[in-house]
């Protein structure tokens, strides 16, 4: 909760600036098989610490680090303004609730990760033997069953 990051997704960047400014990030290169440029600037919820925000180049995008200002402060949004962005998206597979953050519900997520391991048993489904089998016949008919 003391950091927020941002990924501009631009394969084969060059060129690559960053610039972090207390209520701003700045983001230009020139990036794609195109050589396209492409410049942005966010301006932020809240402020940031700029000596201690960081940014790494890949091959598909620049990654930035941003430090906030006030640790543990919770910010409802990225950007100052309300509005919707268009070319602003959030990122599910790097999300993290850190209200929601605590040995109790690990606890219960071991608990259903392992109640579905002792599920898996399939005791009670049908033999299948032969269902893979390439030399059965080949209907044309299958689709009236479906």
């Amino acid at each position: 909760m003391d950091s927020v990051f941002i990924e501009f997704c631009v394969a084969d960047s060059k060129d690559v600036k960053v610039n972090f400014d207390k209520t701003k990030c700045g983001f230009s290169c020139i990036g794609g098989t195109d050589d396209i440029k492409h410049q942005n600037e966010i301006d932020l919820f809240e402020t940031i610490d700029e000596n201690e925000s960081k940014h790494k180049r890949t091959d598909r995008s620049v990654l930035c680090y941003l430090r906030k200002a006030q640790p543990g402060k919770v910010w409802p949004r990225l950007t100052k303004e309300k509005a919707k962005l268009s070319w602003l998206s959030l990122d599910f597979n790097n999300w993290r609730n850190w209200e929601d953050d605590s040995d109790e519900e690990m606890g219960k997520f071991d608990q259903f990760s392992e109640m579905m391991n002792t599920m898996g048993g399939g005791d009670d489904l049908p033999d299948l033997d032969g269902a893979d089998d390439d030399d059965s016949a080949d209907s044309d008919d299958e689709s009236k069953y479906f």
